[in-house]
Order: C-alpha cells, then sequence, then structure tokens
C-alpha cells in the first residue's frame, strides 16, 4: 500500500484556485517541456519509496483536505544559497476528494493509505461537477 503526504495548499482559497496557480505556472514553460508540476519543500521525506509507490499529495485547503495530485518523484536538491531543499514533483492534475477536516500544521505530514480519503468522483459520482461551493454548503447542510 503506498504512502501520501499531506500539505497545507497556503494563498488557495478553493480547489479551482489551486488549478489556476498550477495552469499559470505550466503555462510559462518554455514549449515542449514536461507537463509535471513541482512543489518546493524544505525537508526530503524519509520515507519518498513509499510514496513513490503509487502515493499522492493530499492538499489541505480551508481547514479540509480536498483534493490530491500523484506524486511522482521526490528530488532533493541545494538551492542559490547553499539550503537543502526537496521538490515534489506532481502530476498537473488536481483531484476532488471527500473533504475531510484538518488542522493547520506545518511542513507536511504522512497519511497511510487506509487514512486517505477517496476520490469524490467514486464516493459521489457526479459530484466532481458541482460548484465547490455548492458541495461545501450541501455538506453543511448534511445533504453531502
Amino acid at each position: 500500500m503506498p504512502l501520501h503526504l499531506v500539505k497545507l495548499c497556503v494563498g488557495c482559497d478553493s480547489i479551482a484556485d489551486l488549478e489556476d496557480w498550477i495552469r499559470e505556472r505550466l503555462a510559462k514553460r518554455p514549449k515542449g517541456s514536461s507537463r509535471e508540476h513541482a512543489h518546493v519543500t524544505r525537508m526530503v521525506p524519509k520515507r519518498a519509496d513509499e510514496l513513490l509507490a503509487g502515493g499522492s499529495l493530499y492538499w489541505v485547503i480551508r481547514g479540509e483536505v480536498a483534493c490530491r495530485q500523484t506524486l511522482l518523484r521526490v528530488e532533493p536538491f541545494v538551492d542559490g544559497e547553499g539550503v537543502g531543499r526537496c521538490r515534489l514533483v506532481l502530476a498537473p492534475e488536481v483531484v476532488p476528494v471527500v473533504p475531510r477536516p484538518y488542522r493547520a500544521f506545518q511542513g507536511w505530514r504522512y497519511l497511510a493509505a487506509g487514512e486517505a480519503p477517496a476520490d469524490l468522483d467514486r464516493a459521489a459520482p457526479g459530484t466532481q461537477a458541482m460548484p465547490e461551493e455548492m458541495r461545501r454548503e450541501l455538506r453543511t447542510l448534511g445533504l453531502l
């Protein structure tokens, strides 16, 4: 079973914000370059082999685990100032998941496969097509 990461999506208020940010970053790349999306973090996961066996990065948006991106590679590097960092290379597709409350934290956390929320379209077919605010309101009312 794969291992996953959970990370706060700072600066995004919705899945659409994250998708827009990824699209903007990919659009700035030269034509013909990779369609992979990378997120740079300070620490290198020590369990990278487990993460790369089918793991994803789950994003926490507005206090909920809201979506995920498949992890493709973990690339440690040293930046221009000599500080060790890690590039988490992700598939550009953002997959909404069944939202789950998650408290704020620093850095990232491991998430066991059995604890990971299911993809939204698998758990509730058709709901992924709904606007995110509508899904949030329906959950608040206990209808979803």
